[in-house]
């Protein structure tokens, strides 16, 4: 008897979000697909019937099932809609899902090269134009913890002066400036690239870092070629931007201790935000610590 009682109300909802809300036929499929789960769950108990504690059970069911949080809290919206619907259409007194959260997903920790693969992805032949102005970029994110935006924002003429200094200014979330320390290592790639970038720049053109057609460079190309010369550097893993801005925290996290210095550096408003660092460096340290500690694998 549910069964088609349940059909009724989801064919009638449905034709709502398509009729008064102007969903898409994709969206309205969705929300279908997620009230199905709902269905299965309540078996032979009716929809007026369900109370708080049978949502929460069944968010639990579903979360131990392996669903993380984000596909959890989509649910949770669709039923809570569904029922607001029920309430105005059909006499419903009650919305079991009103005030129940899904549970969080535990955050992913941000990819990580090792030492030594970040020394191979910013060691480069430079052998060209384009190959020159790659390693400029890639010493430029792992010396300098640079976001791509804030990258590709770099002007030519300031940065002459900011080379000069060691030193690199760049604007960031917000709309914010900060002033980043720069290698070396960094500061010779630079000075290469800035030696035959005319090869490559338009006259005129004010940007740091340009393309094959001699503007400045696109995301894309950037994310293009990194991942292109992590796979000729033998990196298995697939190398981005990021990856290298990520790699530059944890290493100096682990060389320094000071998580404040981090967060200045990579320019985090706040200071939670870089304490994803300290458990990347804690699971280096574990990994150190199983790999070399003479009790760290024997059982007791």
């Amino acid at each position: 008897m549910s069964t088609g009682l349940n059909n009724e109300y989801l064919q009638g909802y449905l034709a709502w979000l398509l009729g008064e809300k102007r969903y898409s036929k994709l969206t309205a499929e969705n929300y279908a697909r997620d009230l199905q789960h709902l269905f299965e769950l309540s078996g032979n108990t009716q929809l007026n019937e369900l109370k708080v504690y049978h949502i929460r059970r069944y968010i639990a069911q579903l979360h131990s099932s392996g669903l993380g949080g984000r596909s959890l809290s989509r649910l949770l919206s669709a039923w809570r809609g569904f029922y607001n619907y029920l309430l105005r259409n059909h006499g419903f007194t009650d919305n079991p899902c009103v005030g129940l959260r899904a549970p969080k997903s535990a955050k992913a920790l941000p990819q990580v090269l090792s030492p030594d693969q970040a020394i191979r992805m910013v060691d480069l032949p430079c052998d060209a134009p384009d190959s020159i102005r790659d390693k400029a970029m890639f010493e430029l994110f792992y010396s300098s913890g640079l976001r791509l935006a804030e990258l590709l924002g770099l002007e030519l003429e300031s940065m002459r002066a900011d080379i000069g200094a060691g030193e690199v200014r760049v604007t960031g979330k917000g709309n914010k400036t900060r002033i980043v320390p720069l290698g070396s290592f960094a500061v010779s790639a630079l000075n290469e690239w800035l030696a035959v970038r005319p090869q490559l720049a338009n006259a005129g053109e004010t940007a740091l870092f340009v393309g094959a057609r001699g503007a400045r460079i696109s995301p894309r190309v950037v994310q293009l070629r990194m991942k292109q010369w992590g796979v000729r550097q033998g990196i298995a893993s697939n190398v981005h931007p990021h990856v290298l801005r990520h790699s530059f925290a944890t290493h100096v996290l682990q060389s320094s201790g000071d998580l404040r210095a981090v967060q200045e550096m990579l320019g985090h408003a706040s200071i939670s935000t870089t304490q994803v660092y300290t458990h990347l460096d804690f699971q280096y340290l574990s990994k150190i610590y199983d790999a070399v500690h003479p009790r760290a694998k024997r059982k007791p």
